[in-house]
C-alpha cells in the first residue's frame, strides 16, 4: 500500500507514545523496576499543574549518567533516534478520590496496549506475578497461546510477547510496541508512511488485520519488507530492539460512515494521549502535513507552547510534531 502523500520534510522519527498516569510513585517503579525502562528526562510545569516523565529501554549495559530534568537530559531526550514512553501526571490524580484513567479496550476505544518482548514469556510472567503484577491474560489462557497481557498500575494492558531469536537482545524486557485501532488502512498507512515509517509486516486474520510500522531508525537498511515471507517478516519484527506502531484494522469499519474510534482524549475517557515525532523543522513539516488534509489540533504558533504542533491523523488521534533539539514554552526554550 504505497503512500499517496509526499514524505514529510525534516526526517520525521517516532519519538514518543503518551499515557496519562494517576500516581508516579506507582507507575514509575512499575516501568523501571519491573519492565526494565530508564527515566531519561522529566519536564515539570507547575504553572499548568502537570509533570512529564520520559522513559525508554536502553541497551543492556549502557549506563545512563544524566540527571532527568537537566539541560543535558533535555538534549538527549529531544534528539534520541528511538522511542520513549511519555507518562503524564496531572497534579492531584494521585489522591484516593481520583476515579482513574480510561485504559482503552472497550467498545470503539482506539488505544489497545503497549508491549514488551522477552526471550521466555512464561518465565517472565511468573517473575512479574511473583512481584505482584496482575494479568488480563496469562500465556496459556485464551486462543492465543504464548503471549500475555499484564495490567500496569493504571489498568493499561501491557502485552508480553516472545522474541524470535533467544539471546539476540540482551535486555530481559524491551519496549516493543504501541497498538492503536484504525478505521481505514487505505488512509492511515499512507499517513504514517509520509511520517517516515515503514510497514515491516502486515497480517490478515480474517476479520481483522494488523499492520506493524517501524520508524526509520528501526528499519534494517537494504531489506525489502514487502517481499519477505510471513515467517521471515515475523522473525525480523520480533527481533527488533526499538518499538513498532501496531495499527489494528477491524474489517468493515471503513464502510461505516458514522464509525469513529475514541482517541483517549474525550471527557470521561482520558487515558492514552498521543504519539509524537521529532522533525528538523516543525514549520516546514507542518506545511507537508497540512497537505494531507486531516487538519491540526494545534498549529505551531498556537497556544502558549510555541514551536510545536498537534496534527490529527486519519482517525483523529493527536500526533505531536516536535523540533529535534528543543521546544519553546512561551518565552522559555527547553533545549
Amino acid at each position: 500500500m504505497a503512500s499517496k502523500f509526499a514524505k514529510v520534510v525534516g526526517r520525521p522519527t517516532w519519538q514518543q507514545a503518551m499515557l496519562r498516569i494517576a500516581d508516579p510513585k506507582k507507575s514509575i517503579p512499575f516501568y523501571t523496576e519491573k519492565m526494565g525502562m530508564t527515566v531519561i528526562d522529566t519536564l515539570d510545569f507547575p504553572q499548568w499543574s502537570f509533570k512529564l516523565f520520559f522513559l525508554t529501554t536502553l541497551p543492556k549495559g549502557e549506563e545512563y549518567k544524566l540527571t532527568p530534568g537537566t539541560k543535558e537530559a533535555h538534549d538527549y531526550m529531544w534528539s534520541i533516534e528511538g522511542t520513549a514512553l511519555e507518562l503524564t501526571h496531572n497534579y492531584g490524580t494521585e489522591k484516593d478520590d481520583f476515579k482513574g484513567y480510561h485504559p482503552g479496550n472497550q467498545e470503539k476505544d482506539g488505544f489497545g496496549h503497549v508491549a514488551f518482548n522477552t526471550d521466555d514469556v512464561y518465565a517472565a510472567c511468573e517473575k512479574l506475578e511473583a512481584a505482584g503484577v496482575t494479568f488480563k491474560k496469562k500465556p496459556d489462557e485464551g486462543r492465543m497461546k504464548g503471549l500475555a497481557f499484564a495490567y500496569d498500575p493504571d489498568g493499561y494492558w501491557v502485552e508480553i510477547v516472545k522474541r524470535a531469536t533467544p539471546g539476540k537482545i540482551p535486555n530481559y524486557f524491551n519496549f516493543s510496541q504501541t497498538m492503536l485501532r484504525i478505521k481505514d488502512p487505505k488512509k492511515s498507512i499512507p499517513f504514517y508512511e509520509a511520517m517516515g515509517m515503514t510497514v515491516v509486516r502486515a497480517k490478515d486474520y480474517g476479520d481483522f488485520s494488523n499492520y506493524f510500522l517501524a520508524s526509520s531508525s528501526n528499519v534494517e537498511e537494504g531489506v525489502e519488507y514487502t517481499s519477505l515471507s510471513n515467517d521471515d517478516s515475523k522473525e525480523k519484527l520480533s527481533d527488533m530492539f526499538g518499538p513498532i506502531l501496531e495499527l489494528t484494522h477491524n474489517h468493515g469499519t471503513e464502510d461505516d460512515d458514522d464509525f469513529k474510534h475514541y482517541s483517549g482524549n474525550e471527557e470521561g475517557r482520558e487515558g492514552f494521549g498521543h504519539i509524537g515525532f521529532l522533525v528538523d523543522d516543525v514549520y516546514k513539516a507542518c506545511d507537508g502535513i497540512r497537505e494531507m488534509g486531516y487538519g491540526f489540533k494545534k498549529e505551531p504558533d498556537g497556544g502558549s507552547m510555541k514551536g510545536l504542533a498537534f496534527a490529527w491523523d486519519p482517525d483523529g488521534y493527536p500526533v505531536e510534531i516536535i523540533h529535534r533539539g528543543g521546544i519553546e514554552f512561551g518565552d522559555k526554550r527547553v533545549e
